[in-house]
């Protein structure tokens, strides 16, 4: 499923321009890339605003139509404001269908409390990453990536080179050698010891 963006390009630039588009439920924005000339648009706050609570959104080839034309493209930044519930500013990169891609996915983490270390020894599970950067090509990209805890012993991890990556999907960590840690069952102290009296 393609998520669309509907937005306008815009001529007028410049703080004053932007201003005017917040107040009337605008957000100023740009694309760029793919060898052609960045295009300053203007998208639907509220529309805009939904959308970006969805972690989809963040992590999906999207669909940005601007004066009618569809181009896919990437979120790659959004500014928001420092207190109130406003998106002040996105960023969109195109992509090339023939070319690989480079973004965080979120992971989702399943069975954590059937895993051993949790059940059986009453650990606790830490999260050490909630997303990974892949390298694919934008058709092959994944909306996120699951993490099976269910085997997970107190005390052990799951690495990057353990998660189970879709055909055509690698991660950019594991290509630099950085074979980081994604999830641990931290032991609980005196878990043991309360059984042992018990």
């Amino acid at each position: 499923m393609t998520i669309e963006v509907i937005a306008t390009s815009r001529a007028q630039q410049g703080t004053g321009a932007s201003r005017r588009l917040r107040h009337a439920g605008k957000v100023p924005g740009i694309v760029y890339g793919a060898g052609q000339e960045p295009v300053a648009i203007e998208l639907d706050h509220n529309n805009l605003y939904y959308a970006m609570q969805n972690e989809v959104f963040h992590a999906s080839v999207l669909s940005l139509v601007i004066d009618g034309k569809a181009e896919p493209v990437l979120i790659r930044d959004a500014q928001y404001h420092p207190w109130k519930q406003i998106v002040m500013h996105v960023d969109f990169q195109r992509v090339d269908a023939t070319k690989a891609i480079h973004t965080k996915v979120p992971l989702h983490f399943i069975n954590g409390d059937s895993a051993p270390g949790v059940k059986a020894s009453g650990g606790i599970v830490s999260h050490v990453l909630n997303e990974v950067e892949v390298s694919c090509l934008p058709g092959k990209l994944p909306e996120f990536i699951e993490v099976d805890l269910i085997d997970l012993q107190a005390g052990h991890s799951i690495h990057l080179a353990d998660l189970k990556l879709p055909e055509g999907v690698e991660l950019v960590a594991l290509k630099h050698g950085d074979n980081g840690t994604v999830a641990t069952i931290l032991a609980v102290r005196g878990a043991a010891s309360d059984e042992t009296a018990a």
